[in-house]
């Protein structure tokens, strides 16, 4: 770098999702706004992520701006001993941006490096001693903050939002007549809720589209999970709760032709799109509503403000265990664990406590959440009271849009970056 000033911008982040939504548009704010006179070096180092998928470093790596990025295999020898994979140098002036993982690895690395320290936060705030500032999405961190610590953040709203301006043309791949209504179904990922969303999901489905044939379906395939894994739980012979519904089930087909998305079809004739591309932040914004479980998918709808329909099926209760923490631990143990399940599933159920994160956040029902056992009828009712009735859910998007914030957050994270890397020059 030719710069006479420059300087080091460490992002530390760690999934896909916080890449593509939170990374990107920070980067390009930063990009966009940086003065000529002040060279800016922008390394991307990935913390560890349970929702990863392989993919993270070729994500960072074709974001615009990003000099370098080391992958996530390599943190822990990075954060305990202060060397990179690849032996990076360091500009004696720089940040460390946090944008996804934990709130104390920046930390750490801001103290190894001599860097200031700030964290882009959206529901809680840590560590505040060692932080030099944060940048919150809302008000509501302000005031959990300690007294003596609230002068250290500022409030720039949430980056998702910026995201969210860039997905409003179809994806490709996606070919949809005018007219069509797309709806998402996400069943999950883990044998616990397949096991229950896919019969469920199926039978709403056709009961859909026996009212509206303009409806069409599609699933955001986890990337852990296989095809044919998921096809399995469409199967009669495999799912015994398909026939509970009345259903012959869904059969999984492949086109030949590569530019064709692969589905399932059910045997009266209703196709159930695959869409395997991930994350699916662009196929999910083009969706009229989602039927979806419960789990950090709920977030991503929220923060995206795409309406939902939250099931949390009853109809087997030691089923149900994929909780997190001690209680999906208890019902994950050999033998005992279906009576763990049982228990805990009922004391949860019991309490009649917010599911969906959007719910959650604030405080009240945004999004429906149907729990127990569930009549297919009853959610398609629900379904095609929100499809002839539009405003429903432009009511819901615009509830959705305030929990979350308004756009502008890259660009004022990148004003506050700028200054301070400003102040460190001077």
């Amino acid at each position: 770098m030719s710069y006479s000033n420059a300087v080091d911008v460490l992002i530390l982040s760690n999934g896909p999702g916080e890449l593509l939504t939170w990374v990107r548009p920070v980067v390009a704010a930063l990009q966009s706004h940086q003065s000529p006179q002040l060279g800016i070096r922008i390394s991307v180092v990935l913390s560890p992520c349970p929702h990863a998928t392989g993919q993270e470093v070729g994500i960072a790596q074709a974001i615009p701006g990003v000099t370098r990025v080391q992958s996530a295999e390599a943190f822990f020898p990075f954060l305990l001993w202060g060397k990179t994979a690849e032996n990076w140098n360091w500009y004696e002036q720089g940040i460390v941006l946090f944008l996804g993982g934990d709130q104390f690895f920046p930390i750490v690395i801001g103290k190894r490096l001599g860097y200031p320290v700030i964290i882009y936060a959206e529901w809680e705030t840590r560590w505040h001693c060692w932080v030099d500032h944060f940048l919150v999405m809302n008000t509501d961190l302000i005031q959990k903050a300690p007294q003596s610590h609230r002068h250290k953040l500022t409030i720039v709203g949430d980056i998702m939002a910026d995201s969210q301006i860039a997905l409003n043309t179809q994806p490709v791949g996606l070919n949809l007549e005018t007219g069509t209504d797309l709806i998402g179904i996400l069943p999950g990922s883990k044998p616990a809720k397949l096991l229950q969303g896919v019969p469920l999901t199926i039978a709403i489905a056709q009961l859909i589209y026996q009212k509206r044939s303009q409806s069409q379906f599609i699933i955001p395939v986890a990337p852990t999970l296989k095809l044919e894994t998921l096809a399995q739980y469409a199967d009669p012979n495999y799912n015994r709760l398909l026939k509970q519904f009345g259903l012959k089930g869904a059969t999984l087909v492949i086109p030949s032709v590569p530019e064709e998305l692969p589905y399932l079809e059910t045997e009266q004739g209703v196709k159930i799109l695959l869409w395997t591309k991930f994350p699916a932040y662009d196929v999910l914004s083009q969706c009229s509503f989602c039927l979806t479980t419960v789990g950090a998918n709920t977030a991503e709808l929220g923060a995206l403000a795409i309406p939902m329909i939250v099931l949390l099926p009853t109809y087997q209760l030691d089923a149900m265990r994929a909780w997190d923490g001690i209680p999906g631990i208890l019902s994950n143990i050999p033998l005992l664990g279906g009576s763990f399940a049982k228990l805990i599933n009922w004391l949860v159920l019991r309490n009649k406590r917010l599911f969906a994160w959007p719910n959650i956040w604030a405080k009240e029902e945004i999004v429906p959440e149907l729990v127990g056992n569930l009549d297919p009828q009853e959610v398609a009712q629900m379904a095609l009271d929100w499809l002839e009735h539009p405003e429903k859910r432009r009511s819901i998007r615009a509830r959705l849009q305030s929990v979350r914030g308004q756009p502008g957050a890259s660009k004022k994270i990148a004003s506050v970056l700028l200054q301070q890397l400003q102040q460190t020059k001077s």
